[in-house]
């Protein structure tokens, strides 16, 4: 595998470009990248070098396998997200934080990683025509406005949807 010398082959304005994209996409989501934008847009580099490396933009904070159905979970925004915005104010690389750090009344603190704790067990050996089951870890939260639904320990801040607030989601399972 040939090297990426992110200085050479990755432009300023290459990065600059997917920043806004992204950050477009989650405010419009609901979410809100880290204040400090020299910080995200180095993670934004990294997702730009995975991307060219693998063929998809990885978290640049996490070891990949190279093989996208193994590293499905880490392509950013990541299955670990929300529970880590939710418990901890940022995801596990800090591009994607809570309001309370974008206003200052939080900093940014090390995240505990995720990724192998998993705790939902799929039975994957099913039969063709065989139901295949999942126990469900968290409440599933339902937009009383649009009828999003989501499973997680609390409801987004915002509806990715219909932008309601978090205040309007109640449990629905």
């Amino acid at each position: 595998m040939r090297h990426i010398n992110s200085s050479k082959e990755i432009t300023q304005e290459a990065i600059d470009s997917l920043y806004i994209t992204i950050k477009k996409d989650a405010e419009a989501s609901g979410y809100n990248l880290n204040p400090d934008e020299q910080f995200a847009k180095d993670l934004v580099r990294g997702l730009i070098i995975n991307q060219k490396r693998y063929g998809y933009p990885s978290c640049p904070c996490r070891l990949s396998e190279g093989i996208s159905e193994k590293d499905r979970d880490i392509i950013c925004p990541c299955d670990y997200r929300d529970a880590d915005i939710n418990d901890y104010d940022a995801c596990y690389c800090g591009l994607y934080v809570s309001a309370d750090i974008v206003n200052g009344s939080k900093k940014l603190a090390p995240i505990p990683e995720r990724r192998y704790a998993k705790s939902q067990k799929v039975n994957k050996k099913a039969k063709p025509g065989q139901k295949i089951t999942a126990v469900l870890n968290f409440p599933v939260h339902r937009c009383r406005v649009c009828g999003y639904l989501c499973a997680r320990e609390k409801p987004p801040e915002v509806c990715p949807i219909c932008k309601a607030k978090k205040d309007r989601f109640e449990i629905f399972i």
